[in-house]
């Protein structure tokens, strides 16, 4: 549909085929003269209508009906949608543009992309900004995109999510069958909860993501307060997830623990390795978090589920025997078996002109270094972080990341989250500005297949579980905020359980204010306030 508020054009052509439809225009101006050419597109899908005849008649009435609206009236409706995204969702920076540009162009893409509105669709990793990865689903929806969009939109955007999840349960039964094992294996790429990735190291091997999509329920569980679903849809998941990582397992008789060989951590540049420590414990956590969440369900889902009490004492003993690789001398997790063994140079040590990896080394090359493509030990430790010891994150934090080239968006926001829990400032506030600024200063020499959508979720996580240290415990929000040296101070808003606030961070003094809904008490800085 064309319009001219000038003058008319003049239709000289039109084509249609099944991948484009094309319509031509002509108008002569004179010097000086002004046209105004506006376009409209109306989208309908098969996915929403049973056939073509329905389909018509819908792309029809939607553009019967717009077309009464003036091109004024709709970018009013547009900017009006969008200021009540800005104003719970802006993060304000003050003393530093390169960070404020950052974090905004990276919000207003991650909301263009996705904002719940049919759980019939998840994240892409490069939204609509890219052909790479065809849009399918990644474990970065659950690892990232879970917590930002709980603090920015309402609960049911983050519950529409899960509930894809959910749906795609039998693929995720298929997927493991497909291996011989039992339980549900979600997929790593996916468009319908089948596997639809290639490469065999990823299929078959970089089974960590089915942690991840257990996280996530979690994650949304801690946060809202809300037990309706992991105690229902979620606990469907939570058992399949669980009973695939039983099968998993393998006994070693020699050491009398637990281990999982053959797999692919979140570093993907180790393929095939044993035990990973990072596969281990979300392994270890699921079956832990599963058997937690049985005591709360009822008997007659444990009976649909045919869950009893042997199996569960399974799962326990199994959790309890895990084998998580340590170095008692370095104080540090290792990452798999073997690591230690690698020729150990840090990435300081590599020609600046052979970076990234990926794009100068040979695949041989790269698995035989020990150069760490993401946060692996380290993303553990961020999804836990108050479980381990200062000194745990310490040894661990300043052992990986001098081998680390965080040539995935994935990275250096889980870096920086930790560097800020341990009061290295300058390291966090350099790993923020990475991942902030990945694509607008195109860090990894790929801007040019589409932005990343993960990175853009991180750089909000870096803020706000980093630099203001955000936490929840025990149903209660927690700060600890500090501003970078860089800044002036910064402020955001969040969504918890109710409630809209306020958080307003500078030089000198920290301040959480409650906006919108009931009283609650939260702890800033080690001390408890009540917000009213």
């Amino acid at each position: 549909m064309v319009s001219d508020h000038k003058g008319s054009f003049e239709s000289i052509g039109a084509f249609k085929d099944e991948t484009k439809t094309v319509n031509s225009y002509a108008k002569n101006l004179e010097v000086g003269e002004i046209a105004d050419f506006e376009k409209r597109v109306v989208v309908v899908t098969s996915r929403d209508y049973a056939d073509q005849t329905s389909l018509d008649k819908a792309a029809e009435e939607l553009s019967h009906k717009q077309s009464k609206l003036s091109f004024e009236e709709l970018q009013e409706a547009q900017a009006n949608v969008w200021a009540k995204r800005w104003e719970k969702a802006d993060v304000k920076i003050k003393g530093n543009d390169e960070s404020q540009q950052g974090i905004r162009f990276n919000l207003f893409q991650l909301f263009s992309t996705y904002y719940g509105n049919d759980a019939r669709l998840n994240i892409g990793p490069k939204g609509f900004t890219g052909e790479k990865y065809g849009g399918a689903t990644y474990w970065d929806t659950e690892a990232f995109a879970v917590p930002l969009y709980l603090s920015l939109a309402e609960p049911s955007v983050t519950r529409n999510l899960l509930e894809y999840r959910y749906k795609q349960l039998p693929g995720a039964f298929h997927n493991a069958k497909e291996q011989g094992l039992k339980g549900a294996l979600y997929p790593m790429v996916t468009f319908n909860g089948i596997e639809c990735h290639n490469e065999w190291e990823i299929t078959f091997e970089e089974i960590h993501r089915n942690g991840t999509i257990a996280y996530a329920i979690y994650n949304y569980t801690r946060y809202t307060g809300d037990t309706e679903y992991v105690t229902h849809d979620g606990f469907d998941v939570l058992v399949g997830i669980a009973r695939f990582w039983a099968d998993r397992v393998h006994f070693s008789q020699r050491k009398q623990v637990y281990m999982i060989h053959g797999v692919t951590g979140p570093n993907e540049y180790e393929n095939n390795v044993n035990n990973n420590w990072y596969t281990n414990l979300l392994a270890q956590w699921c079956l832990r978090y599963a058997k937690e969440v049985s005591s709360q369900v009822s008997p007659e889902k444990l009976s649909q589920l045919g869950l009893e009490s042997k199996e569960l004492a399974k799962w326990e003993e199994i959790a309890d025997n895990m084998y998580l690789p340590e170095d008692k001398e370095l104080g540090i997790f290792v990452q798999h078996d073997g690591f230690l063994d690698k020729d150990l140079r840090p990435v300081s040590e590599i020609p600046a002109d052979q970076l990234p990896l990926n794009q100068n080394w040979s695949w041989d090359h790269i698995l035989r270094s020990p150069y760490i493509k993401q946060a692996d030990v380290l993303q553990g430790i961020y999804y836990f972080i108050d479980k381990f010891t200062k000194e745990e994150k310490a040894r661990n934090f300043d052992f990986y990341e001098q081998y680390t080239v965080h040539e995935s968006s994935l990275s250096p926001s889980i870096y920086a989250i930790v560097a800020a829990d341990l009061h290295k400032e300058e390291k966090a506030f350099e790993l923020y500005s990475r991942t902030a600024r990945l694509d607008l200063d195109n860090y990894n020499n790929d801007t040019v297949d589409g932005l990343h959508v993960t990175s853009m979720t991180g750089s909000w996580l870096a803020i706000v579980q980093g630099f203001a240290g955000m936490r929840v415990k025990d149903g209660k929000l927690f700060f600890a905020p500090f501003v970078p040296k860089q800044w002036d101070g910064y402020e955001f808003r969040i969504n918890f359980r109710g409630r809209l606030l306020e958080v307003k961070a500078s030089k000198d003094v920290s301040q959480v204010s409650l906006l919108e809904g009931p009283a609650l008490t939260i702890n800033l800085n080690g001390k408890d306030l009540e917000l009213k």
